[in-house]
């Protein structure tokens, strides 16, 4: 006599730790096998988007910072790249500011690589690299403070430009912690990469194919580690990249533990870009020659009347675009971050449209995980290493 067979359905989240964030995952299991995964977002939605269409250019860029919110100034520079495309200023961008986004984009991606693999760690059961990686990214968060004020949802970014240069003694800070770097991600593999129930909570977890990676969307390290060979920097260099000599970590695993594997190659190669940034970062001005859009350096503006003014203009009345539209993507930590812009010829953008890395590749999980055991549903989200404030953007 057969017996009898049946599912239950049970909700993960939008409380439970090891979502990242208020996603709920509505799972079907046939006793501890996953059947059916279904993500629910909708949780934590602020309407980012919309809220751009009542702000100026400038007063956007603080809306990006909450987007993925481990990763802040990768959204700044995104945000700014699509603006000053639309105004054509692209090629004014002084050496210096571009010298100094890609350093500080490229400790940005440390600082999201070294949370991300601190909770995924901690979310299998690892507690100790936890409490290594917050020990580094502890010195990101001073570096961002002594920039911007903040240290997580930093702004720096400007239109045209950068807020303001780099504080003295900060370069060798710098270089200090980046050359540290290699020490550390060795550490981290030493206590995990030979670790053999590491290993069989990530091997063989959560395959996707290069092919259906690609039909998904799925971008950045998750696409990487499946063997597809595409990063942005590289090929469709922003912001200089083109300058600076690196890899772009490919593995054919396509499994949780190439994952893990690319996103700590990744930081071995942000490590050396930093490293040329700082050999190749001369002094000069940090903002463009573009007076109806770029506000005036600080100092100006709290000596002498006519820069007062200028801010004042600026910062109340925003500045006006052309109309048209266009897209503009970098290579974030997670993926392809995309801005899309709709430009009516006011002050304000007509429509923003975010292309979130997150939200694309959260797609892939009920793939990755059907057929899959209920634990390897925590080292799937981990190994994807989403943020909610991008999802439900």
């Amino acid at each position: 006599m057969a017996a009898n067979s049946e599912t239950m359905t049970i909700n993960m989240g939008p409380q439970h730790p090891s979502t990242h964030g208020v996603l709920q995952l509505i799972l079907e299991l046939d006793g501890e096998i996953v059947v059916k995964a279904t993500p629910h977002i909708g949780f934590l939605h602020r309407g980012i988007e919309k809220l751009s269409e009542h702000r100026t250019y400038h007063q956007t860029i603080p809306l990006t910072d909450r987007l993925d919110y481990l990763a802040p100034m990768s959204n700044n520079l995104g945000y700014v790249l699509a603006v000053e495309k639309l105004l054509g200023i692209t090629d004014e961008i002084p050496e210096r500011v571009q010298r100094i986004r890609v350093i500080m984009t490229e400790l940005t991606r440390l600082k999201s690589h070294l949370v991300w693999l601190a909770c995924h760690a901690l979310d299998i059961g690892a507690m100790t690299v936890f409490l290594y990686c917050f020990r580094e990214r502890e010195c990101i968060t001073d570096i961002y403070e002594k920039v911007s004020g903040a240290r997580m949802t930093s702004n720096y970014f400007r239109v045209g430009g950068l807020a303001d240069d780099l504080p003295d003694g900060l370069e060798g800070e710098i270089r200090t912690f980046a050359e540290s770097i290699p020490a550390h991600v060795e550490e981290y593999e030493g206590l995990l990469t030979g670790n053999r129930i590491w290993q069989k909570r990530t091997i063989g977890v959560g395959e996707i194919s290069a092919e259906a990676a690609i039909d998904i969307g799925i971008t950045g390290p998750a696409l990487r580690a499946s063997g597809v060979d595409w990063d942005l920097r590289r090929d469709n260099p922003y912001s200089g990249y083109d300058d600076y000599e690196f890899e772009v970590p490919v593995r054919k695993g396509c499994d949780t533990f190439d994952r893990y594997r690319v996103r700590l190659d990744e930081m071995r190669q942000s490590a050396l870009i930093i490293i040329q940034g700082l050999d190749k970062l001369k002094p000069g001005p940090i903002l463009a020659d573009c007076p109806k859009v770029v506000l005036p350096p600080k100092k100006d503006v709290v000596n002498n009347i006519e820069s007062l003014i200028h801010h004042f203009k600026i910062v109340t009345e925003g500045f006006k675009t052309e109309p048209g539209e266009i897209y503009q993507s970098v290579e974030a930590p997670k993926g392809e971050l995309g801005f899309y812009l709709i430009a009516d010829g006011s002050a304000y953008p007509f429509r923003m449209k975010i292309r979130p890395p997150s939200f694309v590749n959260l797609q892939g999980l009920p793939q990755m995980v059907e057929g899959k055991l209920l634990a390897d549903v925590i080292a799937v989200i981990g190994t994807l290493d989403i943020v909610l404030g991008e999802i439900d953007r």
